[in-house]
């Protein structure tokens, strides 16, 4: 069950689309164990909720998020392995589970995005940018690496033109990150949230339990032989084709009719 409130975010739910702000806007909603802590709890809740049928994730303020929190970055300096690793685990498990969320997440990107606020970028499903958004992988500039949030955004863009922007931590455009296939849309900065919500309720069209499996595909076929994704997807659609959903689905085709899981028309 998702909580009243939280410290470090806030959320509205309306049409069972949950907007999710992340909401340190003194600090550019920088990350610290509170706010990765509130995201993993938030998300399994999200994930429970069978009434919840799509995320969006935004940023309070004038950011959408500047990474690492400074005070954050000074209590790093003098941990321990051991310790770092415990908070690295946290910034890898909120990615893991924006990336494998059984519901399709939007990131919403309305202004500056540095360093591990990048994740969201790479983790989301649909990416809007506000045309006033800034984008960094600038972990290299203070000599640390985008480690756990790069198995996302190498996923999703490649080596490519995405090399240069690891190596340098140098800032670029919503133009260039939609040109190098980063983002999926450049929209103006008072229709973000509007254009987010019009995709989400697009969504709200297509089979939920569909909309998980074809998560699931992008999750483990790119790591399959031929064969094993002969067998993997045979099996996959042909369990598909037996179930509740994709029987109500075809059914609803066949009698020219909305399926069930349509929002309901007000």
């Amino acid at each position: 069950m998702i909580k009243e409130n939280y410290e470090t975010l806030k959320y509205e739910i309306k049409n069972r689309i949950i907007t999710i702000w992340l909401n340190r806007p003194r600090v550019h909603n920088a990350f610290n164990i509170t706010l990765l802590t509130d995201l993993v709890d938030i998300l399994g809740a999200v994930d429970k909720d069978e009434d919840l049928r799509v995320v969006i994730f935004t940023g309070a303020g004038k950011s959408f998020s500047a990474g690492a929190d400074l005070k954050w970055m000074s209590e790093i300096v003098d941990c321990s392995y051991d310790e770092n690793l415990r908070d690295s685990e946290m910034i890898a498990r909120v990615f893991y589970k924006i990336y494998t969320l059984s519901k399709p997440v939007i990131a919403a990107i309305n202004g500056g995005t540095f360093g591990g606020g990048m994740g969201f970028v790479g983790a989301s499903d649909i990416v809007v940018a506000s045309d006033k958004a800034l984008f960094s992988l600038s972990e290299v500039r203070i000599g640390v690496v985008p480690a756990c949030i790069s198995p996302y955004l190498i996923k999703k863009v490649g080596e490519g033109s995405l090399k240069e922007l690891f190596i340098s931590g140098i800032r670029f455009s919503p133009e260039k990150a939609l040109e190098i296939k980063l983002i999926n849309y450049v929209v103006p900065h008072d229709q973000l949230l509007e254009f987010a919500n019009e995709k989400a309720e697009g969504l709200l069209l297509c089979g939920p339990y569909a909309i998980a499996k074809c998560k699931e595909l992008f999750l483990k076929v790119g790591d399959m032989n031929l064969k094993e994704a002969y067998n993997y997807t045979v099996d996959l659609i042909a369990r598909q084709r037996i179930a509740e959903e994709a029987q109500e689905g075809m059914k609803a085709f066949l009698e020219k009719r909305k399926p069930s899981w349509h929002p309901k028309e007000e």
